[in-house]
């Protein structure tokens, strides 16, 4: 699985979400990744989770709403969301940006795949 996802091929339907943590900052935190509000995965160090969404506006959150975006989607293209971890004086958190899908590719060829709720 984690082969083929690695493969980037996308769904003539849907638009293909990939969220990825390329780093081991953080590495005993596990950060959870919302979509429109419901639960997609939790992040570990050097893992990403994918999952396919109906073309449109999607709200994705980490850390209950700490950080979210709005993502637009078309069906057969891939979306790459990088979650920065970002630690505080009392615990950590993480940051979500879209990135290019150069970057995104680099950063999820680097991590594992875990299971994704959605």
């Amino acid at each position: 699985m984690n082969t083929e996802a690695k493969q980037f091929n996308t769904h003539p339907d849907y638009a293909q979400v990939y969220v990825y943590r390329n780093e081991t900052f953080g590495a005993a935190l596990s950060m959870p990744v919302s979509v429109d509000g419901r639960q997609a995965g939790t992040t570990g160090p050097k893992s990403f989770f994918r999952f396919q969404l109906e073309p449109g506006q999607h709200t994705i959150s980490s850390q209950n709403g700490a950080s979210s975006l709005l993502l637009n989607t078309e069906a057969n293209r891939n979306y790459f969301v990088w979650q920065e971890v970002k630690l505080g004086l009392v615990s950590g958190g993480s940051k979500l940006q879209v990135v290019s899908e150069q970057q995104g590719r680099a950063g999820v060829q680097q991590c594992t795949m875990i299971k994704s709720n959605l």
